[in-house]
């Protein structure tokens, strides 16, 4: 160990840990051009990814749970090793389930960082099994957020460098102000 790092001695040793289940939790609410890409950035780093729908009724989801799967499996069509569930209750608990060993969260700012850490250090103290990497996603998706998108499906914006055609086309409907 180098300055808190693991590094794997062998690239055997390597490509084996590379072949593990990684979870991506999150709400979708709605599926981003950000969200994609970070699958895609999880899928060249892991054998499978799993991406997973949080029941959150907390957050007052515009889309149901089913939609929201619905969304990113349009989304993610003919991307081999992901798949789309969905959970409720304690993302490690899930986790085990699904026998992921990694969880994957985006960061797209320093605001994000403060909060993902917290809920990493929290889900490590929960599961130490569980490790959690953070992905940033490209620099064009930085500063998209679902709540910004869907503010701005109200005022009847043009969504389509923010999300797929289908999913804006979605939003407009349930969300669009009549002009």
């Amino acid at each position: 160990m180098i300055l808190g790092f693991r590094f794997l001695a062998t690239p055997q040793a390597r490509k084996n840990k590379m072949c593990q289940i990684a979870l991506y939790p999150g709400t979708f609410d709605p599926v981003t051009n950000g969200h994609i890409d970070l699958i895609c950035r999880a899928r060249e780093i892991f054998s499978d990814v799993i991406v997973a729908v949080a029941h959150n009724p907390h957050k007052q989801p515009v889309f149901s749970v089913e939609q929201r799967m619905a969304m990113l499996k349009q989304a993610i069509a003919g991307m081999d090793g992901v798949t789309v569930t969905h959970f409720d209750g304690l993302v490690v608990d899930f986790a085990h389930k699904m026998k992921a060993k990694v969880l994957v969260r985006g960061v797209r700012m320093l605001s994000d960082f403060e909060y993902e850490f917290q809920m990493a250090l929290t889900n490590r103290k929960l599961s130490s099994d569980i490790e959690t990497i953070f992905l940033m996603p490209h620099e064009s998706y930085s500063y998209l957020s679902a709540k910004l998108i869907k503010e701005a499906a109200k005022l009847g914006a043009d969504l389509s460098s923010f999300v797929p055609d289908f999913v804006a086309k979605a939003l407009q409907k349930k969300l669009c102000k009549k002009k």
